[in-house]
């Protein structure tokens, strides 16, 4: 669906040019929720921004279904941006239009007739639980009902593509949770492809598909949600998976203060809740310290972590480890 290739973007700083974008390279599948987090400066929106050229790439190419739109003229630009909806952290709403003109914006500067227009502008609002604020302005609305505009809007021209760009960033938890629901039904119902730039794991793992990591412009890791949060292959990665792992970081555990062997176990689907540290406690002449843990549920499996230290000889804690990772838990040494 969307085919990123060799993307770059700099910008001029008086003498320097700094590299927003390094050599990214991206296949988003049509259908999917695809995240991409990083922290504040890492160049996610700048990244995102290119995908429909609100910034013009410096380097390499973005094909949608097959085209390079970095190729196209104005007018191909235009009609390529139809099928890509995008939502903002901020709305980006037009604060002196009431909710019905805000919706209609799009469908009027595409010329539709006003019945068309009143037709899609009622049915939009009806799907985003709208209907009651028609003639509402922005200044009347919650944070929540505002990106519930915006996301109507963004899906006015029955896009193909929807781009997000932090669009729950700017929201409590129960709202982002409801934004994000919508945002699935959207995916199932329309078979949208969903590009999602966000600073927060737990967007990503209450629904993203495949998730990539971005730092200074370029791309660290990239995986599917499951795989990411049982085996981070980058400390980016691990340090924004340790706030969902548990409310004690993991630097917290010095090898030097236990006399113990520290190890990390990550458990995948329906091994997250069987009794495995139970069950190796029992075959091996062990002790076992708990020192942190939890699950956390994803969208299709559930991925538990824990810290344990054991404690024993070093050929029967070298047993347990191997009964560990025949049972499908990923060990790693601290």
């Amino acid at each position: 669906m969307i085919k990123i290739q060799n993307l770059s973007k700099s910008f001029n700083n008086g003498n320097n040019k700094i590299w927003a974008v390094k050599d990214v390279n991206l296949q988003i599948n049509k259908g999917e929720i695809f995240g991409i987090i990083g922290l504040s400066g890492a160049g996610k929106s700048t990244l995102i921004r290119c995908i429909n050229r609100l910034e013009e790439p410096s380097e390499g190419k973005i094909f949608i279904e097959g085209s390079d739109i970095t190729s196209f003229d104005k007018k191909q630009l235009r009609n390529a941006r139809k099928n890509i909806g995008m939502i903002f952290q901020h709305f980006n709403l037009l604060f002196q239009k009431n909710v019905y003109k805000n919706i209609s914006f799009p469908l009027e500067l595409e010329g539709l007739s006003k019945k068309e227009i009143d037709s899609r502008v009622n049915t939009l609002l009806e799907y985003v639980e709208l209907s009651d604020k028609r003639d509402a302005y922005p200044s009347q609305l919650s944070g929540g009902q505002k990106q519930r505009v915006a996301i109507a809007r963004a899906l006015a021209n029955n896009p193909k593509i929807l781009l997000s760009d932090e669009g729950t960033s700017a929201l409590d938890p129960k709202t982002t949770k409801s934004i994000l629901d919508l945002l699935n039904k959207i995916r199932k119902e329309f078979n949208l492809t969903i590009v999602l730039i966000t600073h927060q794991m737990e967007v990503v793992k209450d629904i993203c598909d495949r998730v990539a990591i971005i730092e200074e412009g370029e791309i660290i890791e990239m995986n599917k949600v499951e795989e990411l949060f049982k085996n981070p292959k980058t400390h980016t990665a691990n340090a924004f998976i340790s706030g969902l792992k548990s409310d004690i970081p993991d630097e917290n555990f010095s090898p030097a203060e236990f006399e113990g062997t520290l190890i990390r176990l990550s458990f995948l689907g329906k091994s997250a809740k069987k009794p495995i540290v139970s069950q190796m406690v029992k075959k091996f002449d062990i002790d076992v310290n708990i020192l942190s843990g939890n699950i956390n549920e994803l969208i299709s499996t559930s991925v538990g972590h824990l810290i344990l230290e054991l404690s024993g000889q070093k050929d029967e804690i070298k047993k347990a480890m191997d009964y560990l990772n025949n049972e499908n838990v990923n060990v790693e040494v601290i």
